[in-house]
């Protein structure tokens, strides 16, 4: 066989596995169970670090005033350092619409050693202590929850025994960029660490999505979060590890009552998304980027270039395995693509789609060795020095 035929098999292999092998990591039916309400509900403090979000605000932060929970439940907004009011809009949006208690907060600039979100973070988790939750909803200010949504999000957790219990928020999806980039987003992470093995108690995947977290206190406290992980810039994925690490229990799926209202319109808004953190995700490796770049291109790329390459020249091999490699990659997009309600066509478009992100990633490590960093709503840091001084826990 020729050298194209042998990587064309070797991409069809590759899809065979990941189709039976990797938790079948394309099925989007890992939800929230139906909810069976609990004897008692436990008190809940949500958490909603915020920077220049006076956008979003008004379609997110309403939403979470306006939970219908039974127990005690009280939001602490951190406006960390905002430059276009968004603490004082927070303060409005709650004077207008009513509902859950809210605090809103400032913590300073984040010291050495800290990223500004985590930062954030630990600042509302500070303020919400003085209430001894049970609970913590980690959340983005982009995030719009139903009316529903922390009931289902603690019944969850209560019966399932979770300590975390995680939500990927379902993105927006109205551009034509979004359409092409954003459920191959979520189809990539999900490849990357598959739902069912995160619930699998021994399973060392762990994983989580930023934009809603429940979290039991205890757990936090066993996996002393945030500050554990105070210089990540994953944080979603660094704080189900840290969790898993010290005995919790995780659970992670999809939303259906839980949307990301922040748009992303052109390709440049979605390439900073990815690039941001691309290749924090490969610990700053150079041979794991090559292997990266690599993979991608043989799994991903290979297998409608051996199929054109295999039409033109006559070669039976390297089109009957580049077009059954592709044919099963495509299959398995599928789902995602309904779950987005998007139009099935765009599957056959997934190759061109990874090439976007294999650029992205290269792009992460071209502005990691430039110095620039990695960014979150403004500011660039870098990881810290481990010797970097850790605050006292007594630090707000």
């Amino acid at each position: 066989m020729s050298a194209v035929a042998w990587i064309a098999a070797g991409s069809l292999a590759a899809w065979l596995w990941l189709l039976v092998g990797q938790g079948f990591f394309w099925r989007t039916d890992v939800r929230l169970p139906p909810r069976r309400d609990p004897a008692r509900w436990p008190s809940v403090c949500v958490v909603v670090p915020a920077r220049d979000e006076a956008a979003v605000l008004p379609l997110s932060l309403p939403s979470l005033l306006a939970q219908d929970y039974p127990g005690r439940a009280e939001v602490f907004l951190v406006d960390d350092g905002s430059s276009d009011g968004t603490g004082e809009l927070a303060r409005a949006l709650a004077e207008r619409h009513g509902g859950l208690p809210l605090t809103v907060g400032s913590p300073g600039e984040p010291p050495t050693g800290w990223t500004g979100k985590l930062w954030a973070v630990r600042h509302g988790m500070a303020l919400a202590r003085a209430r001894d939750p049970e609970y913590l909803l980690l959340t983005d200010a982009d995030i719009a929850h139903e009316p529903d949504s922390l009931r289902r999000l603690v019944a969850a957790a209560g019966h399932g025994g979770f300590d975390l219990v995680s939500q990927m928020a379902r993105l927006r999806v109205e551009s034509g960029w979004e359409r092409l980039v954003v459920p191959a987003f979520v189809y990539f992470f999900a490849q990357l660490y598959p739902f069912r093995w995160i619930a699998r108690k021994g399973s060392r995947t762990a994983a989580a999505a930023g934009g809603c977290v429940l979290l039991r206190t205890d757990a936090a406290e066993r996996a002393r979060v945030p500050d554990a992980i105070r210089h990540a810039v994953i944080d979603d994925v660094a704080l189900a590890r840290a969790v898993k690490r010290s005995g919790g229990h995780i659970w992670l799926g999809l939303a259906t009552r839980v949307d990301s209202v922040r748009p992303y319109p052109r390709l440049g808004d979605l390439w900073r998304m990815v690039s941001r953190s691309a290749y924090a995700q490969l610990r700053h490796s150079p041979l794991l980027l090559v292997g990266t770049v690599a993979g991608l291109a043989v799994v991903y790329l290979a297998p409608p270039v051996a199929l054109s390459a295999g039409l033109a020249t006559g070669n039976a091999a390297a089109a009957a395995a580049g077009g059954l490699a592709w044919l099963v990659m495509t299959a398995t997009y599928l789902p995602m693509l309904r779950y987005y309600r998007q139009p099935p066509a765009l599957a056959l478009l997934l190759p061109g789609t990874a090439f976007l992100y294999l650029l992205m990633t290269v792009d992460s490590a071209v502005q990691h060795y430039r110095g620039r960093g990695a960014a979150w709503k403004g500011r660039t840091y870098t990881r810290p020095d481990a010797t970097a001084p850790e605050p006292s826990p007594e630090q707000p």
